[in-house]
């Protein structure tokens, strides 16, 4: 007996929303909101953002979500605020005081010399109050329960490091790192380096692989424009899908090398790329999906999309 296809509800609408979040709300509440005002039937984030933080979520639409790995990949750039001689429960200023420390007297050179060695290729113990699972169970809520499991240290990168402002225990920084990083865990240990502690006291993502929250938009902006003019209004703020990988090299198809590329098979493209993934065009300019360029020099599909 053949299986009832269940039906789609909300619209088929591709693109990704550009989020500038703001502070005191989870990033999947963000996302479901986003989804409520585009009235999408699909909706994905790219990474989540702590209910303090604040800034760039960009929000994959429809088919987009396809390639929304790309951005929870990528690069992350971070402005972030520390409180120096406090470490909280949480790492952040939503946790409990654990303990308080005099702040050393502190100069910007004390400061560059402690910077300057958290950055480079490093691992990083990730914190218990983070998403990540153990059996299943994410860790914030066995750190609620006041449990502790055993984590394995992540290799991360720490591209750009640099203070900012540096006012009595206040310390402003700016960061980019890569993929896993935790801020809050950076900022502790920065502060035990420092010989006080620290915990972070704001929070705000500011780059997000190719994108920057100075082109993004807030959830009261996208209301407003759909209460002003629709459902078109907020369409003009999406980006297209492809945007995702927009660092990826181009590749154009010709007609009958897109239909059977689109039928699983990979296919011989001249004057293609020797390696690595690249963006795929029909002829058209119709965006099909990405590829990656195999040993004999042929593109096999990836992720392609279905508009249909």
């Amino acid at each position: 007996m053949a299986r009832r296809r269940r039906r789609t509800r909300g619209r088929n609408v591709q693109g990704i929303v550009l989020l500038d979040k703001r502070p005191g709300i989870t990033s999947n509440t963000a996302l479901q909101e986003v989804k409520r005002l585009y009235q999408a039937a699909k909706a994905g984030h790219t990474g989540s953002l702590d209910p303090l933080a604040s800034g760039l979520l960009p929000i994959c639409l429809g088919e987009a979500t396809k390639f929304s790995a790309f951005l929870l990949n990528a690069d992350k750039v971070y402005w972030t605020e520390l409180r120096l001689g406090e470490t909280t429960t949480t790492g952040d200023a939503e946790g409990e005081v654990l303990e308080r420390r005099p702040v050393p007297p502190l100069n910007a050179g004390r400061i560059e010399q402690v910077l300057a060695a958290f950055r480079g290729p490093q691992t990083q113990l990730p914190p218990m109050y983070s998403a990540l699972k153990h059996q299943g169970q994410p860790l914030y809520k066995l750190a609620r329960e006041g449990k502790e499991v055993a984590r394995e240290p992540r290799a991360i990168v720490i591209h750009r490091l640099e203070l900012l402002e540096h006012e009595g225990a206040r310390l402003v920084l700016e960061v980019a790192c890569s993929k896993g990083t935790y801020v809050r865990t950076l900022a502790e240990d920065i502060g035990e380096a420092l010989g006080c502690g620290a915990h972070v006291t704001a929070l705000r993502r500011l780059g997000v692989g190719p994108f920057r929250v100075k082109d993004a938009v807030t959830l009261e902006t996208l209301q407003a424009a759909g209460d002003s003019d629709g459902l078109d209004a907020l369409d003009r703020c999406l980006l297209p899908m492809e945007a995702a990988i927009q660092d990826r090299p181009e590749l154009r198809l010709s007609e009958d090398a897109a239909y059977y590329l689109r039928k699983g098979q990979a296919v011989l493209v001249p004057r293609a790329p020797t390696e690595g993934l690249v963006r795929l065009y029909q002829g058209n300019g119709e965006f099909l999906g990405i590829g990656e360029i195999m040993d004999d020099g042929r593109v096999a599909p990836r992720r392609l999309v279905s508009l249909g």
